[in-house]
């Protein structure tokens, strides 16, 4: 029996209402894919959310050559309706042949049975499953099954499934379905995996004090996964609750001893804070663990410098520019030693940032459990490097050099603090008498 198009099943894989053109299969199809991209499956449900979108594509190219052949460009209820009736029509026709091949079947177990009683075992009973979740998308949470369709013939064959959910009605690929047994609790590793992936749906879409309460409830199934508590660090410090991000970020601290990466997080939430004394000290963990990170000594010297304890400053910031120097670390240990009264060492530092952002060298951060906020290009910070080694070199007898900086900073960018130095610097320019 040649294949019958069932407009109808095709519309409800698309979500579509008649009457429709192209345009509108199209626009269905893009809002589709932003779903069911195997991109945004969860693990091991990658293949099943190709499979669903190849559906949906076949679906919509179906569709759209129809409303192209269609006149004025679109499909009316009426042709969707007797499209349905003949499609119905012809699967009615597939079952009556496959329920008459059935009894033939039964015909020849029946005898079987009655003769060979024990050639084959059936089961006792029979489930009939009705509540669902998707785990592609698991804050839909759980859904009622209105509706199993097959598309497709032989290899090609596809089952989908129509739920309702509290979000609305969705069209899913029935693998990824999970039928839920309310006898029983959830192994609390699925739950985990459910709200740690609704969790960082939420995320990508910027709704963290969302994706913060959906991980509580991962953590509470699993109160020592690393990967929760850090995950729920980042929304609740992310989310503004900085209270709730400390606290978080202890639980993670305590799982993860040796790591410096809790550590980290804890002496920015602690900045943000304005617990400084908090947050050095979480720094100085953290360098404890990590001793070849460069970026975590700065931290610890800016903090030092801004609890005026500029010894220990000086010395994390040297230790800095030893392992991996920056334009920012640099600058820093310049404050550091003018601070100090080091004149000479700040003029050197001041020189050496000028250097490195000419050459674009800045340290790249890509440590994933860094949470620093990433770096401008070198070159931007290329005026501030001028304007901090002009004022160093105003504070020296060289006064010819420091009124060259201050132009090097002023062709960069207008600063009323450098044009004054430089004003400053002309007028203690000596004056030489012109020759007789």
């Amino acid at each position: 029996m040649a294949a019958v198009l069932d407009l109808e099943q095709s519309l409800l894989l698309l979500e579509l209402e008649p009457p429709f053109g192209k345009r509108e299969v199209q626009l269905a199809r893009r809002r589709l894919a932003k779903v069911w991209h195997p991109d945004l499956a969860p693990p091991g449900k990658q293949l099943e959310h190709e499979r669903h979108i190849k559906a949906i594509n076949d679906a919509a190219d179906q569709l759209s050559r129809l409303a192209e052949g269609s006149r004025g460009g679109s499909v009316s209820a009426n042709h969707v309706r007797a499209s349905a009736a003949a499609a119905r029509e012809a699967r009615a026709e597939a079952g009556r042949r496959a329920y008459e091949s059935r009894m033939r079947e039964q015909e020849v177990g029946a005898d079987r049975r009655r003769h060979d009683p024990f050639a084959g075992q059936v089961p006792d009973h029979s489930v009939v499953h009705r509540y669902a979740r998707c785990l592609s998308y698991p804050e839909w949470g759980v859904g009622t099954v209105t509706g199993i369709y097959f598309t497709g013939e032989g290899d090609a064959m596809q089952q989908w499934a129509r739920m309702r959910f509290a979000a609305g009605v969705r069209t899913v690929p029935a693998g990824s379905l999970q039928f839920v047994d309310f006898s029983r609790p959830d192994p609390g590793a699925e739950r985990v995996q459910r709200f740690v992936t609704a969790a960082q749906h939420a995320m990508a879409e910027g709704e963290f004090k969302l994706a913060a309460r959906r991980l509580i409830y991962a953590r509470d199934a699993e109160p020592q996964n690393t990967a929760v508590l850090r995950l729920m660090t980042l929304a609740f410090w992310q989310g503004g609750d900085l209270t709730a991000a400390a606290r978080a970020v202890r639980d993670w601290a305590r799982a993860e001893r040796d790591r410096p990466a809790p550590q980290r997080f804890a002496a920015r939430i602690y900045e943000d804070m304005g617990a400084l004394d908090l947050a050095a000290e979480a720094a100085q963990r953290a360098v404890d663990r990590g001793p070849a990170d460069a970026g975590a000594w700065e931290r610890l010297g800016r903090l030092r410098l801004r609890l005026y304890d500029r010894r220990a400053a000086r010395e994390a910031l040297e230790r800095a520019r030893e392992l991996m120097p920056s334009v920012e670390g640099l600058l820093d240990l310049a404050l550091a030693y003018q601070l100090a009264g080091d004149i000479g060492g700040e003029v050197t530092a001041c020189e050496q940032a000028v250097a490195l952002a000419e050459g674009g060298g800045d340290r790249d951060e890509d440590d994933a459990d860094d949470l620093d906020a990433a770096r401008g290009p070198a070159a931007s910070l290329l005026p501030s490097a001028w304007s901090r080694l002009a004022h160093a070199l105003a504070r020296t007898d060289r006064a010819s050099d420091a009124a060259e900086a201050c132009e090097r900073a002023l062709a960069l960018g207008d600063d009323p603090e450098v044009s004054d130095l430089l004003e400053h610097l002309r007028a203690l320019a000596p004056r030489v008498l012109p020759a007789a």
